[in-house]
């Protein structure tokens, strides 16, 4: 494979202006798609194969009205009045009434027509349908529906929205992370480098393959429904991973020019050895992305494919567009400057990383991991695990308001509505009833038998005709409490008693129900993903390394990565360790949150596992001394893997700048998990395992090195024809 990925590096130096006006063209390519077939990402989404999912296609082909997307209207009435005063309620009334007019409402309701007022009379609650599902209830509509609120909040009412949709519902994706991150990323290389241009190179290639992949979901957006999410994901994978594939090919190259290697050898023998551990490293990122489609939910389906797109294009764009800007760089890539951390020492540095590798810090700290690999190891492991902990107090769910900031109107109707009516009123159940050759009482027989279930407050029939029928099911507890997932579960385990010899059938289904529905599918299709996406990984870096231990080591030690992850998470998201300071608000973990982690961090933990060991193999084919193969190899990778780890973490950790949780919540993991993977795994557990196993590690049977090839990822063959002129590299 090295000698093929020589060629493109080579091919790339020498042909630099047709790879250049190759990769411009196909970023204006998409730009012109961008812009005659723009889509816009949304969040309507379904759940295959779940009894919620059922209850909305039926709801959907036989009662319409109750099919599309709902808003929840809280009134709270100014102290010392009441929502049933006159003028107040004249006031709701003619706002409802003005609601009803709007283009695309099936139904509104006011708190006098739903029944749902507080015993205190201090707050009310009303309801839209809307035709639309979640996702196609456009900008202008809400914005009609704030309007329409102006004479209940002219006589005194405060009114705030909540529900599956509602004025300021849309997750907008912050520009400041990614600001941020690319400032990190390149203060990071600068001091690696020392040098501009060198440090600049990978902000510009990774931002042009960004733009691809980002422009590129925008197009794909207004053909299927694209999450919103897979736009905030894609931008943070195709930076971090852009930046980091650049800084490794960029790393070699520099070093084979201050070994005076002359520039076109120098970029091939760049790609040929860096590059494939880029390619392998992109793979294992591909595969785990792509093995989001075995959950068997189309958001998350698509959220991998894009992402892993945009991961493709860094890898591609490493691989071709950054030799070829070498070739027009030339020597400015080695042209050192001053730098805050080493003031006049980056020329010193380098030279000392290309001459005298073992005089490096990273040699010195693979001295130390060697020497004390049992102590390391031990200590190492306990403290992941012990990190982990709270992780077995995970609690899953999608947002609520409560997750919310206070600031955000659906947070604030989720207070207003627990305070005076109860949790239970933020997230009712519905019951969708088939009344098709049923008693013509069977709607009110179902919701007295439902509202006899422990853990109901109310439950009443909310429309419906002769062939369906709707009832609103208000539980004891929020949204996101296990009693509410408890009750879902009763109510169908139930389904005999409830329908009774009514000859009706019943669904539960509501926005509740569905994320319940969600977060149960996920937690069931987690163990799935991880055989599949773990073995097709383990297949593919035994091949990378033909030793079936190195495999298993770097599996182990992403778990224990991924493990501590998500017990900062937990800390953080649901226990409030250190929210306050972050701007969060304690809630439930995000239901996809697991699944994302396990599949981002175990592609980038193998990145860094492919970084590292190969550089150790490639040692140990130079000089047969399995110690000393991790001494170097170590030393020799470790600069480079800190700063694409800092890189990595950086951006990861600008996403906290943000408002959403869920992208909060994301970032925060991937940057503890990246961060811990690299320094605590990658350069510390796996050579303290491989220096305790020695040759052994490198083990494989007979029939394996006879009939499976040697990939040769290291380039060991490759160096071996390009010698440089004063020693390697």
């Amino acid at each position: 494979m090295s000698r093929y990925l020589f060629a493109i590096g080579e091919f790339s130096y020498r042909r630099r202006w047709l790879v250049l006006i190759a990769w411009l063209a196909a970023l204006a390519a998409v730009a012109v798609a961008f812009v005659g077939f723009r889509g816009e990402p949304s969040d309507n989404f379904t759940i295959p194969g779940t009894e919620s999912q059922r209850a909305v296609e039926q709801l959907r082909q036989e009662l319409p009205v109750f099919g599309g997307a709902q808003t929840q209207l809280t009134f709270a009435a100014p102290e010392g009045r009441a929502i049933t005063d006159p003028a107040l309620a004249a006031g709701i009334g003619e706002a409802v009434a003005t609601v009803n007019a709007i283009p695309g409402v099936a139904a509104a309701a006011g708190p006098t027509q739903t029944g749902q007022i507080a015993p205190d009379g201090k707050v009310g609650l009303g309801t839209v349908q809307w035709e639309a599902p979640l996702g196609e209830v456009t900008d202008a509509s809400l914005a009609s529906l704030e309007s329409a609120m102006e004479p209940a909040q002219d006589a005194g009412a405060r009114v705030e929205y909540a529900g599956s949709v509602y004025p300021g519902y849309k997750v907008s994706v912050p520009h400041l992370p990614e600001i941020i991150g690319v400032g990190v990323a390149f203060l990071i290389l600068l001091i690696t480098f020392g040098a501009v241009v060198a440090a600049g190179l990978p902000i510009l290639t990774a931002s042009i393959g960004v733009g691809i992949g980002a422009l590129g979901i925008f197009v794909v957006a207004a053909f299927v429904n694209m999450p919103t999410a897979s736009l905030s994901l894609a931008l943070m994978l195709g930076l971090a991973c852009g930046i980091d594939y650049a800084l490794f090919i960029l790393n070699r190259y520099r070093n084979n020019r201050l070994l005076l290697m002359p520039g076109e050898e120098a970029a091939g023998l760049a790609v040929g050895t860096a590059g494939g551990a880029v390619v392998f490293a992109a793979l294992t990122v591909i595969i785990a992305l792509c093995g989001l489609a075995v959950v068997g939910i189309p958001f998350l389906t698509y959220m991998g494919l894009a992402a892993a797109a945009a991961v493709l294009i860094a890898m591609l764009i490493a691989l071709t567009l950054l030799p070829a800007l070498f070739g027009f760089a030339g020597t400015k890539v080695s042209k050192f400057i001053r730098t805050p951390l080493q003031p006049g020492r980056a020329k010193e540095v380098a030279q000392v990383a290309a001459y005298t590798p073992q005089r490096t810090f990273g040699a010195a700290w693979a001295r130390f991991v060697v020497r004390f690999r049992k102590p390391l190891l031990l200590g190492g492991s306990a403290a992941l695990i012990l990190i982990g902990l709270p992780t077995f107090g995970m609690h899953l769910g999608l947002p609520s308001g409560s997750s919310q900031p206070e600031s955000n109107t659906a947070r604030q109707a989720y207070d207003l509505t627990a305070e005076h009516l109860g949790p239970g009123f933020n997230g009712p159940l519905l019951v969708v009833a088939d009344l098709a050759g049923a008693d013509p009482r069977a709607a009110s027989t179902i919701a007295a038998n439902v509202g006899r279930e422990p853990g109901v407050v109310a439950a009443a029939p909310a429309g419906g005709d002769e062939s369906t029928a709707v009832i609103q099911v208000i539980p004891a507890t929020g949204p996101n409490d296990t009693a509410t997932a408890d009750l879902v579960q009763r109510i169908r385990a139930d389904r005999d008693t409830i329908e009774a010899d009514t000859g009706a059938t019943i669904l539960v289904g509501g926005t509740t129900a569905s994320n319940i529905d969600t977060s149960d599918k996920l937690a069931a299709a987690l163990p799935v993903f991880v055989i599949v996406v773990v073995g097709l990984a383990f297949v593919l870096l035994t091949l990378a390394f033909r030793a079936a231990l190195v495999p298993i080591t770097s599996i182990i030690g992403f778990l224990l990565s991924v493990f501590a992850a998500l017990g900062v998470q937990v800390a953080v998201f649901q226990w409030g360790w250190g929210a306050s300071l972050l701007g969060i608000t304690p809630g439930e973990t995000i239901s996809f949150l697991p699944i994302i982690v396990l599949a981002i961090i175990f592609g980038l933990s193998s990145d860094y596992e492919v970084f590292v060991v190969s550089r150790i193999k490639e040692e140990l084919s130079r000089t047969d001394d399995a110690l000393a193969a991790v001494r170097n190899g170590v030393g020799l990778s470790m600069r480079v893997v800190t700063a694409a780890a800092l890189i990595m973490f950086g951006v990861f950790i600008a996403f906290l700048a943000g408002s959403d949780p869920i992208i909060k919540s994301v970032g925060l993991t991937l940057a503890v998990g990246v961060f811990l993977d690299a320094f605590v795994v990658r350069l510390t557990l796996i050579p303290a395992v491989m220096s305790m196993l020695g040759s052994r590690m490198w083990v494989h049977s007979k029939w394996f090195g006879r009939y499976v090839p040697d990939l040769d990822i290291e380039g060991t063959a490759l160096e071996s024809k390009h010698p440089s002129p004063v020693g390697t590299s």
